[in-house]
């Protein structure tokens, strides 16, 4: 274990390595429960049983998201706030430790992402700054976000809308990769997400079809307009779909249709134009068909952006703890997935990731980017999966709840809490961390897309779990995990 580091650190340095069981626990409860976006009861009640029994004041369904917390420790400033995700996606089921595609329940949801190490990294890391605050006397408040329904990119342009990040002076995001490491800059897209629905009349497909008003024509042509425009898109943007409503039977002239649709850009005004644009398209679809257009939009969040200031106490608690040390069977098992998925069978990283200059923005996601326009945020990514593998690909989800995950995550953990004591006792970082945001965000008006009446889409994945619960059920774990 780490010496000559401040008596707080190396205290929640020893309670995570301590309470690792516990945070293993927690990680394959979670995979276990494999709950996708809106449906993850079990996981939220797992977590906020944790951090409650651990002395947290937890307040539930916050945003109105059923399955969305907030768990406060302390008082008085600063303000810091962690936050993650904790849902699994559609039709992601995998066993752990498979070195092939192996279904726990074959179509279910599953953690094929790594959501619930996150969940577990980040009650682990709470759980022990909350003690390290108790016994060194340390004044400030803890905040402990949860946030459904990542996948979906919902939760958390929400939570800023709704006023929970107002007092908040910096915040962080663990969340789990094939490395140790930290960023800063514009690391990921824009994205806004809305569902474009259409409105005709039904008719016998055979016997009156010229009775009909098509809806599922309005959406084939507006997927065919959004197609050609593609050729006009600028590099860094991108959208794909799914139709959601095609109808019920060929011969039954569909009066609903539906197509979800994700834009994605660099900018959050770049995602919004884009969407705009798609709206006209659909308009014209409608215009075609002899349709009506109903638009909703589900969310819209900003691109994440990373604090350097925050970086930079980050990488110096993942200098400080070091990569997890692999045994033999962790980097076979790596090899063999990495084999099965087609990729180059590498094994696992065994040094960490030097902090280097503004990263590139990749393509995904996530709805964390509020946040990271609203206060300064940190960034954290742990070794908790293996190289080369593919998110929602089954090889993402092999090593989720085997002593891979397990031992990156109690280095993340461990990281992060180290970073969190920094900020509760160096004021000096605080005020750094929000001048060099103020630089960062120089020129950008901040306020949320979503719209201010937004409420979030309590049924989606319903039926779904409604189906696969009771056969996912008999794999859940038998008992709580507990931290001492």
């Amino acid at each position: 274990m780490a010496t000559n580091v401040k008596p707080a650190v190396q205290s929640v340095l020893e309670y995570v390595r301590d309470n690792a069981d516990a945070l293993a626990g927690v990680c394959d409860s979670l995979f276990w429960f494999g709950e996708p976006a809106m449906q993850e009861e079990r996981s939220a009640e797992l977590l906020t049983g944790v951090l409650e029994d651990g002395g947290f004041t937890v307040e539930r369904g916050i945003s109105g998201f059923p399955t969305g917390f907030m768990a406060t420790f302390g008082s008085g400033e600063p303000v810091i706030a962690v936050h993650t995700e904790y849902d699994a996606a559609p039709n992601n089921s995998q066993q752990p430790g498979a070195a092939e595609h192996s279904a726990i329940v074959e179509g279910a949801p599953g953690h094929c992402e790594g959501h619930n190490v996150n969940g577990a990294v980040m009650v682990a890391a709470a759980m022990a700054v909350r003690r390290a605050m108790e016994a060194h006397g340390m004044e400030g408040t803890l905040k402990v976000f949860g946030a459904p329904a990542e996948e979906l990119v919902l939760a958390r342009p929400y939570y800023v809308r709704d006023g929970y990040f107002d007092d908040v002076d910096v915040a962080f995001h663990p969340h789990l990769w094939d490395r140790f490491f930290t960023e800063y800059g514009v690391l990921q897209r824009a994205v806004v997400s809305a569902e474009f629905i259409f409105h005709g009349e039904t008719a016998h497909a055979a016997m009156s079809p010229w009775d009909a008003r098509d809806a599922l024509d309005a959406v084939m042509l507006m997927d065919a307009g959004l197609a050609q425009y593609r050729e006009h898109l600028r590099p860094g943007m991108n959208m794909h779909r799914v139709i959601t409503d095609g109808g019920d039977q060929p011969n039954v002239i569909p009066s609903r249709a539906a197509i979800w649709w994700f834009f994605r850009d660099h900018t959050a005004d770049g995602a919004q134009k884009l969407f705009e644009q798609a709206r006209k398209i659909a308009e014209g679809a409608a215009a075609m068909s002899n349709t009506e257009l109903e638009v909703d939009i589900k969310t819209a969040v900003w691109p994440v952006r990373g604090n350097q200031t925050l970086a930079h106490a980050l990488q110096r608690n993942i200098e400080l703890v070091g990569m997890p040390e692999w045994a033999a069977a962790d980097q076979d098992l790596a090899r063999a997935v990495q084999e099965g998925a087609g990729v180059e069978a590498a094994g696992l990283t065994t040094e960490v990731t030097p902090l280097t200059g503004p990263s590139p923005s990749i393509p995904a996601a996530n709805d964390c980017g509020d946040v990271s326009w609203k206060v300064p945020m940190g960034r954290l990514w742990y070794p908790s999966n293996i190289p080369g593998v593919t998110f929602h690909h089954w090889s993402a989800g092999a090593a989720l709840a085997t002593e891979i995950a397990h031992k990156g995550g109690v280095a993340g953990a461990q990281a992060l809490a180290a970073t969190l004591i920094d900020c509760l006792t160096d004021p000096a970082l605080i005020s750094e961390a929000k001048s060099s945001f103020a630089e960062e965000t120089a020129g950008v008006d901040y306020a949320p897309m979503i719209p201010a009446d937004n409420t979030p889409p309590l049924e989606i994945n319903r039926d779904l779990m409604e189906k696969f619960r009771p056969l996912m059920e008999p794999h859940y774990a038998d008992a709580p995990p507990k931290f001492r």
